[in-house]
């Protein structure tokens, strides 16, 4: 895991107005979503998210917010910039206290490499994951899987 992953992260939305400061605290891994609602919702083959602690996540400026059911069916409460509508972050029903992190956001993005991939039964066909990757057909179920399948980064 790459040490980014242990330290206070900053990032934002593309136009600035939104800013938000990660403390360091309970991370999941950050992984590649390949679900249909992910490709819907951006527009390209996957999302790439982090979980973490809700308390280790302090937002600043105007957001908007949307509900949808991601494919589980759980209710997901989605966060973005008021100006420029980039999505930031979420929160899903049900995983209450923590937070859906879009790691694209992340002012050091580049350094970001998935630990895994999820719903890897809907990705793209053209897309070819690293040889040895973990990867699963849908997504953990329970807080107990995400550890398990994609480890923590504290």
């Amino acid at each position: 895991m790459n040490d980014l992953f242990a330290d206070t992260l900053e990032g934002g939305c593309n136009c600035g107005a939104v800013r938000y400061t990660l403390s360091p605290g309970f991370r999941i891994g950050p992984y590649a979503c390949h679900c249909t609602l992910c490709q819907t919702r951006t527009g390209s083959a996957f999302a790439e998210h982090t979980m973490v602690s809700r308390a280790a996540l302090a937002v600043t400026g105007a957001q908007k917010c949307g509900k949808t059911a991601n494919p589980s069916g759980a209710e997901v409460t989605l966060w973005g910039c008021n100006e420029c509508g980039a999505r930031v972050w979420g929160e899903n029903a049900s995983r209450p206290g923590f937070a859906t992190l879009r790691c694209g956001t992340l002012d050091l993005s580049a350094e970001v490499v998935p630990v895994g991939h999820i719903w890897v039964s809907s990705k793209q066909p053209w897309i070819a994951l690293p040889e040895g990757a973990k990867a699963m057909d849908e997504q953990p179920r329970t807080p107990e899987e995400w550890m398990r399948e994609l480890g923590t980064a504290a």
